[in-house]
């Protein structure tokens, strides 16, 4: 539990009932993490998997802005539906709180009924999926979107780290029908194909005319520096 997240500027708490993550993507930091500064932890002695940690449902909130599961993906396939179904209910516990879930894997947040005080969201950091194949093992960008368009209540989108993508972009995240869009590069140095700083501006320019944008570290791409 820590007081503050990096993630989202709105987030005064993280929560981790799940941690642990399958997608295995290169750039995921929270696996870095995992399996080096913290691997002394119990709930990742057996590296990044998918667990569940029952003392953290001990926990108790008073208002604010819950980031559950930062370190990993609840909705990620190796996840039971029963734990998703225990979360879920201890969030409806809090109704003053508000809880932020986001995932590589929309497509099941179908399959569930989430009170009022939850916001869904995906991580969606292109729409070129032959880009996020080759860096992630999570469902394709196009399926994301499929996902989220599908979903009801209040969503979110996380376009970050941000990649290349179509000119189409914007039009697809507006189908979604987000309440807020998150845009930002990668902050490890991890030498991935970004757009440019003035093509980044410009989607964030088209963003801004549908839903509220908020920028995280945005910056000219590593190549741009070079």
């Amino acid at each position: 539990m820590t007081s503050e997240s990096r993630m989202f500027s709105v987030v005064t708490r993280t929560w981790n009932p799940v941690t642990g993550c399958p997608h295995n993507c290169t750039y995921c930091w929270a696996r870095k993490m995992a399996t080096t500064r913290l691997r002394h932890l119990e709930r990742y002695r057996d590296g990044f998997v998918s667990r569940l940690n029952e003392e953290e449902f001990r926990e108790k909130f008073n208002g604010g802005f819950i980031f559950v599961s930062s370190m990993g993906d609840l909705f990620a396939y190796t996840v039971p539906d029963g734990w998703i179904i225990k979360v879920i209910e201890h969030v409806k516990k809090f109704p003053e709180a508000t809880f932020l879930f986001l995932t590589k894997n929309p497509a099941r947040y179908l399959n569930f009924d989430f009170p009022e005080n939850a916001i869904l969201g995906a991580t969606i950091e292109t729409d070129r999926d032959e880009i996020a194949r080759r860096l992630s093992r999570a469902p394709l960008p196009s399926a994301r979107i499929e996902a989220m368009a599908k979903v009801r209540g209040r969503k979110f989108v996380s376009v970050e780290p941000i990649l290349n993508f179509t000119d189409s972009f914007p039009e697809k995240i507006e189908r979604i029908g987000p309440a807020m869009v998150y845009v930002g590069y990668d902050n490890y140095n991890n030498r991935l194909p970004e757009p440019s700083l003035e093509r980044t501006r410009k989607l964030i320019s088209e963003l801004s005319k549908f839903t509220a944008v908020h920028e995280k570290t945005i910056r000219r791409a590593w190549w741009e520096q070079l």
